[in-house]
């Protein structure tokens, strides 16, 4: 299991020399390519036992983008704002990840993360700044959140890539 500094620090090595804003446009498209043409069915099978399938994944992050786009507006509005933390495990339940069809979670996270980065590209330097306290990851701002989910997208593409392979 590993530990949530060394979860940092391996999302974090995605990220070198990367532009985090074009991480987060460039995500929705590649993930668009890696499933082209592939049958619902293969995108919705397990690499493994306790593993996530592609659709699975696609979900996770269409809650993801959810989750964000709250804490994001939740910093601007009340600089140091509590940040909750969230089962991903309960979210993948209620959210139907397993048989949802992943074209489907993928327009609906495509829409989601174009409206967060035009509210993104709005922001005055000051306001990346702003700031909260994550229950699990402690103080982070609105910039430290971007990059998060950047190398966020990082790790999952490399898993949807591995399970296509």
């Amino acid at each position: 299991m590993e530990t949530a500094e060394a979860y940092k620090s391996r999302l974090s090595s995605y990220l070198t020399g990367k532009d985090p804003i074009a991480v987060l446009r460039e995500t929705p498209q590649q993930i668009a390519d890696l499933i082209r043409g592939v049958p619902r069915e293969r995108l919705a099978q397990q690499p493994g036992p306790g593993k996530w399938s592609v659709s699975e994944i696609v979900g996770h992050l269409l809650d993801d983008e959810v989750a964000t786009a709250w804490r994001y507006r939740q910093m601007l509005a009340q600089n140091g704002a509590r940040l909750d933390g969230f089962d991903q495990e309960e979210w993948a339940r209620l959210g139907g990840y397993a048989e949802a069809d992943a074209t489907e979670s993928l327009a609906l996270f495509r829409a989601i993360r174009e409206w967060n980065l035009r509210m993104l590209a709005s922001l005055t330097p000051d306001e990346w700044n702003h700031g909260g306290i994550h229950e699990e990851r402690g103080a982070t701002t609105v910039r430290d959140l971007a990059h998060h989910m950047a190398a966020h997208d990082l790790n999952h593409l490399l898993q949807i890539r591995n399970i296509l392979v």
